[in-house]
């Protein structure tokens, strides 16, 4: 069976639901860690497949192949990627940003909003627990369950949404994170690849169907108020479609651009006809 990841925030609960209900069997194994592990992992060569950073991806795509149907992103506001800052953003010059050490693609969508957007250059520095730093008032990043955290926290007006900041200035929907396998599984293992991509599009399906099944096991991991994942799972975006694809493609434009990543990759799944009967 292929080695396969997933990420462990809620936001990834209407893909793995269906697995933790038992209701679809997953065709590999799957090992739950946060992102930038998973990223690690993949590349390590201790993963086959999983779900990574899309920054992880775009840096590494002569190594990774872009895999169809799934990615995990938002249309505009998206919740679990925030910078709590007392000053606002255009105002950090020379500013000490405190940042997760859990994620790629929000620490560099950072980078790109402040030095593109706004054209200043804070230095950023790695944190454990950054949400600590943004209770002692110092600007940081948080991502998944710690930014949902954090929106509940502090003043909206010292929580900005990154997936807000980038649609706002691009039009663009965000991805944060896509589905990637080593190019030498594709090439020998194509049929296993698409069987585990197909059991995650039907385990999705099934979420949409059964969302309070969803809701039920999102709200045992971390309590809520009463409607908010109903709300927060409907801003999030699960499928990699034209719309996705052109996110990430200026993403990765805007990568280049800050000498992020060497050079722009082609934003296009490319197992699709590998994998096809």
């Amino acid at each position: 069976m292929l080695k396969c990841g997933r990420i462990q925030y809620t936001n990834d609960l209407p893909i793995f639901a269906a697995f933790d209900e038992r209701v679809i069997k997953y065709p590999g194994t799957l090992h739950e860690d946060v992102p930038t592990s998973l990223n690690r992992m993949l590349l390590a060569g201790e993963l086959d497949l999983a779900p990574i950073s899309a920054f992880a991806w775009a840096r590494n795509a002569d190594r990774l192949a872009l895999l169809p149907d799934l990615c995990i992103g938002a249309r505009d506001e998206v919740v679990s990627v925030v910078l709590v800052s007392q000053t606002p953003p255009a105002l950090l010059e020379n500013t000490q940003i405190f940042v997760t050490q859990e994620s790629a693609s929000g620490r560099n969508l950072l980078r790109v909003l402040l030095e593109r957007r706004y054209c200043i250059a804070p230095s950023y520095v790695e944190d454990a627990r950054p949400i600590e730093r943004a209770r002692l008032g110092f600007p940081a990043l948080l991502i998944g369950d710690a930014a949902i955290d954090a929106v509940e926290e502090f003043p909206r007006s010292q929580v900005y949404d990154l997936g807000t900041l980038w649609h706002e200035w691009t039009g663009q929907q965000t991805v944060f994170a896509v589905w990637a396998a080593r190019r030498e599984i594709v090439d020998e293992r194509r049929e296993e690849v698409r069987a585990c991509m197909d059991a995650l599009t039907d385990a999705l399906t099934w979420s949409k169907r059964n969302m309070p099944t969803v809701i039920a096991a999102a709200q045992q991991r971390f309590a809520r108020a009463p409607g908010f994942y109903e709300d927060y799972y409907e801003k999030l975006n699960f499928t990699f479609h034209a719309a996705a694809r052109s996110g990430l493609a200026a993403y990765c434009r805007e990568l280049h651009a800050i000498g992020a990543i060497p050079q722009i990759p082609i934003v296009a799944p490319e197992v699709t006809d590998a994998l096809a009967n």
